[in-house]
């Protein structure tokens, strides 16, 4: 199975074998242990549950502490489950980074900095009004959305000024640079969602 749960260091850059400069993320991924199998016989669908970073007991729900207690697995903080085609694990198990090597593609989720409410020149990238002309107010508004007569309304789900950032988002096709198995870290091509320690799920890439 390749899945794990990690947290992003943050970003860097490596030089490839012609020298080129790569801009990569490293990710501190796993140890993760493996705290559930689910079957279609029992569950309906197939699924591998994964555990990740080790806290204090109190730290968790009595029901949470005795559902990997069941695997005399340590009090963990993340639990995240990966749907899989066939299962080649067991409970109880741990999975590292070891499980990915240089060249593999994957695709990375994590959840995206929150920018607050934000106006729509910078969440949508609009051009915004003419600087000139005698407009002293439309610079950086929306403009014109929708007619009059029809549809007389604005419709759903056009772009508008809200609240930006803090959704979950997926990178597909990261390319795996580097991995030191010895101290858990993970290098990938390119940027990933979220902030320095965000937590981020790496699986291997479906395209």
């Amino acid at each position: 199975m390749k899945g794990l749960i990690g947290k992003k260091v943050g970003m860097t850059q490596i030089f490839d074998d012609d020298g080129v400069a790569v801009p990569v993320t490293v990710i501190q991924a796993g140890p993760c242990y493996v705290t559930q199998v689910r079957t279609p016989e029992k569950d309906g669908y197939t699924a591998v549950q994964l555990g990740y970073e080790e806290v204090k007991p109190k730290r968790l729900t009595a029901g949470q502490r005795g559902h990997l207690k069941r695997n005399d697995l340590p009090p963990l903080r993340y639990l995240r489950e990966f749907r899989v085609e066939q299962v080649d694990v067991q409970e109880g198990d741990q999975i590292t980074v070891a499980v990915f090597e240089v060249g593999d593609k994957v695709d990375v989720t994590g959840t995206s900095k929150g920018r607050g409410f934000a106006g729509a020149v910078k969440r949508h990238g609009f051009a915004g009004g003419p600087k000139t002309h005698g407009q002293s107010d439309r610079w950086r508004a929306t403009g014109s959305r929708g007619a009059a007569t029809y549809p007389g309304k604005t419709w759903k789900g056009s772009r508008a000024p809200g609240r930006m950032g803090n959704r979950r988002v997926t990178v597909q096709g990261l390319t795996v640079m580097w991995v030191d198995p010895e101290r858990h870290l993970i290098a990938v091509k390119g940027a990933v969602p979220g902030p320095r320690n965000g937590l981020v799920i790496l699986r291997a890439s479906k395209k």
